[in-house]
């Protein structure tokens, strides 16, 4: 059976083995606990994590309040950390933590833009990646903004049905910008 990592790749470019090969090997395995914080606000991001197993959330505090807002998951085959403070070198601004027993691929800020000087299509797989990752992300800012909350909620359980099993409903809520209440009313619909 193919190494997750190496099909998520080989969706967007072919790899020969001795090329995946030698991308495995900029990667270090991590196991963390339900409940672990992957990643404080404040901290320094050295890493950016590719999913084998689990699933994560990140998600912002509201200083005053102390309310979480979430603004992502991850699961199986998906890519997580706290892009700008990874890209920038500056403190986390979000949590990321761990909603289930996980293991990770941690990958260095030092060995992505390694492996992207020295393998093109590892470039280039970020490079779709990447872009993919913001045309969802600017279809749910317009469904954030245009559409119901009705709308906003059958489209997540449309396009993520792993995670509504999975997630809890107050956290699903807080993605949405809904009360959990709201979430039980159109869940029983």
């Amino acid at each position: 059976m193919p190494h997750p990592l190496r099909v998520h790749i080989e969706s967007v470019c072919k790899l020969t083995d001795e090329e995946f090969d030698y991308i495995i090997t900029h990667f270090t395995i991590v196991k963390y606990k339900k409940h672990h914080q992957l990643i404080r606000e404040g901290d320094l991001v050295k890493h950016e994590y590719f999913v084998l197993k689990g699933c994560l959330r990140s998600y912002i505090t509201d200083a005053g309040t102390g309310k979480e807002f979430t603004y992502s998951f991850a699961a199986e085959n998906w890519w997580v950390s706290e892009r700008e403070a990874f890209t920038r070198h500056t403190p986390a601004t979000t949590t990321v933590e761990c909603l289930e027993d996980c293991e990770l691929l941690a990958l260095t800020y030092e060995n992505r833009m390694k492996l992207g000087r020295e393998i093109w299509k590892y470039e280039h797989y970020v490079s779709m990646k990447t872009s993919l990752g913001y045309v969802a992300l600017q279809k749910r800012l317009q469904l954030m903004i245009m559409g119901n909350t009705k709308e906003r909620f059958e489209n997540f359980v449309e396009q993520y049905p792993q995670l509504y099993s999975r997630v809890p409903k107050t956290m699903i809520a807080s993605y949405l910008g809904v009360s959990r209440e709201t979430i039980s009313r159109l869940y029983r619909k």
